[in-house]
């Protein structure tokens, strides 16, 4: 008799237990963020962007080459040098500040879009698709259609 009300508990106890979680739980979604960057028309501005940019720093090396090359004395040489390498630190801060920035805006902006397919999905977490094994929810295509209605 104790038997079977501890194999009754159980049971009742596992039913509420699945069905509180199922009323709790949304589930997980994935997205695969590098889809999501190449289809999004704010990251493919901001590559390129930072491509421009980097571009006109090789330029800039090249012609410090030419000219280094016309000096004549290593005095002259030695101080081009000294600038040239002061210019190339300050140019390639710029550079990587500018890079990093624009991750920055890009990144917030996915994960703004994220969240908001999260609350409409009634889902419990977003993840990249790389850490989800089995199961879960894409929603990389959600969150490229908010990205391109232009609310972020």
């Amino acid at each position: 008799m104790n038997k079977i009300k501890m194999t009754t508990l159980a049971l009742f106890g596992a039913a509420v237990l699945s069905l509180g979680s199922s009323a709790i739980a949304g589930g997980v979604g994935y997205i695969d963020y590098q889809k999501v960057q190449e289809s999004y028309p704010l990251a493919q501005q901001a590559i390129k962007e930072v491509d421009s940019k980097a571009t006109e720093l090789q330029q800039y090396m090249l012609d410090k080459e030419k000219q280094y090359k016309a000096l004549d004395t290593p005095l002259k040489k030695q101080n081009f040098e000294d600038a040239t390498a002061r210019e190339l630190n300050t140019k390639q801060e710029a550079l990587y500040r500018l890079k990093s920035d624009k991750e920055e805006l890009v990144f917030n902006k996915i994960q703004a879009a994220a969240k908001q397919v999260l609350v409409e999905q009634k889902l419990d977490a977003v993840l990249d698709f790389r850490v989800v094994f089995v199961g879960g929810v894409d929603i990389t295509d959600l969150v490229i259609q908010k990205l391109k209605s232009g609310s972020f």
